[in-house]
């Protein structure tokens, strides 16, 4: 029942945070500035926001999409609000093997450590 009530409520559990607490409140104060990240549907929703905050955190980001014109768009939205945000496109259609392996290739070709 209590767990109930603290969904409902935005009480912070054990980790200080809760159902009300943001992205951008649960990354606060953490350095990750030399990781890089790819973000799967990082142009609209969830994927999106977690683009968004990751990018305000300076990790490197890249947005693995199937519609360019849309990852453009989240890249732009992203970069106005954070000049500093490091966020680069890359074509990906999950559902072909040749746009993965090409994805895989291109990323390969960047020379970015993970």
């Amino acid at each position: 029942m209590v767990g109930v009530i603290s969904l409902i409520t935005g009480m912070a559990g054990p980790s200080r945070f809760g159902s009300s607490s943001t992205a951008e409140m649960v990354t606060e104060g953490i350095d990750v500035s030399n990781l890089n990240a790819i973000i799967t549907g990082g142009e609209s929703g969830i994927g999106l926001e977690t683009t968004r905050v990751l990018a305000l955190r300076n990790v490197h980001v890249i947005i693995a999409a199937r519609s360019m014109e849309s990852a453009e768009e989240a890249k732009q939205q992203i970069t106005q609000e954070n000049k500093f945000g490091r966020v680069d496109i890359m074509k990906l259609d999950l559902c072909s093997t040749k746009s993965v392996k090409s994805f895989v290739e291109n990323f390969i070709a960047l020379n970015i450590l993970m």
